[in-house]
């Protein structure tokens, strides 16, 4: 987890200060969840944590703290400074979400469903297909929080991932 690297310049060191250092997600917003969800989502936490690009705007330097929860059907990205300080919040309506993480959920669950009984072709393609719609999901998010918050493809593509946690069932 090497963000701040030695030969760096101070603009760089100030660039790598742009991640998130801590993340929690609603519990009473999240859908309970199945053996398969709640290690998705662990493992999106933790990719997370390890490696990303997180800069909301009009913030120098991070690192930065991130609270997600969903409210009356908005995604509330709550965000802070290392150590609790609000910066402030984002509200994302999650109707341009909606068909996307459904049809995500369809595709998830045939590929769980594949990876027990199907030959690795057709794993293979189902999975081709889920995270494709997972790259759209994510490329909707960066376009939904550009002008808020800058996040890379890697960064965009875990969170899409906890987004749909709050729906998974």
């Amino acid at each position: 987890m090497n963000r701040v690297g030695a030969g760096m310049t101070g603009d760089e060191k100030n660039q790598a200060k742009l991640y998130i250092v801590k993340i929690e997600l609603d519990e009473r917003s999240l859908a309970p969840a199945t053996a398969d969800i709640e290690h998705e989502r662990k493992v999106a936490v933790y990719d997370l944590l390890e490696e990303n690009y997180f800069h909301p705007v009009g913030a120098e330097s991070g690192p930065f703290e991130l609270y997600l929860s969903n409210v009356e059907r908005r995604l509330v990205f709550d965000v802070r400074m290392a150590g609790g300080q609000a910066l402030g919040q984002v509200h994302l309506s999650m109707t341009p979400f909606r068909r996307i993480i459904k049809d995500y959920f369809m595709l998830c669950e045939s590929y769980y469903d594949a990876i027990r009984t199907a030959a690795p072709a057709q794993i293979e393609t189902i999975d081709m297909a889920r995270r494709g719609m997972h790259n759209e999901g994510s490329e909707i998010l960066q376009e939904r929080l550009k002008d808020k918050i800058e996040l890379d493809e890697n960064t965009a593509r875990r969170l899409f991932t906890l987004i749909c946690s709050f729906h998974m069932r």
